[in-house]
């Protein structure tokens, strides 16, 4: 038992799990704010303009089945409004997390053109290898022999 939680604490504490804890936390925070824009920011403007509509009260309320000796049953609805919302949010949502990796792609692509500008040093190896070159070339311009 005792080893199967130092396996837990390992993957736990291992950077990867924390950036997608850190990540999945921060994405559902988003994701709250972005329906609070869709629901209360976006929609009663749109719902105003093609009169007075609330999208979430949008529904289809299917024909109830009663069934003799039984309770009444509630009737079903379909929600398409609530679907209208949950498609606006999921299109923001998708356009914000568009900018966001189109920006860090940006910035990735600079940093890698940046780096292959600077061109690499010679390791000691190259120079020492260099320095023997100019010298052999030195001794066979003044006619010296090897």
């Amino acid at each position: 038992m005792n080893q199967f939680f130092n396996e837990f604490k390992e993957f736990a504490i291992k950077g990867n799990a924390l950036d997608m804890a850190v990540g999945v936390i921060i994405g559902g925070a988003f994701g709250k704010i972005i329906s609070s824009i869709v629901n209360d920011i976006i929609m009663p403007p749109i719902g105003w303009l093609i009169g007075g509509v609330k999208f979430s009260d949008l529904k289809i309320t299917l024909p109830s089945v009663e069934i003799a000796g039984l309770e009444a049953m509630e009737p079903s609805t379909i929600n398409y409004g609530n679907f209208i919302q949950t498609a606006f949010d999921f299109v923001i949502i998708a356009f914000c997390v568009f900018l966001m990796v189109r920006g860090l792609n940006r910035l990735t692509r600079k940093k890698k053109e940046k780096q292959a500008t600077i061109p690499p040093q010679p390791t000691n190896e190259e120079k020492l290898l260099t320095e023997i070159r100019d010298l052999l070339a030195a001794r066979q311009g003044q006619g010296k022999d090897i």
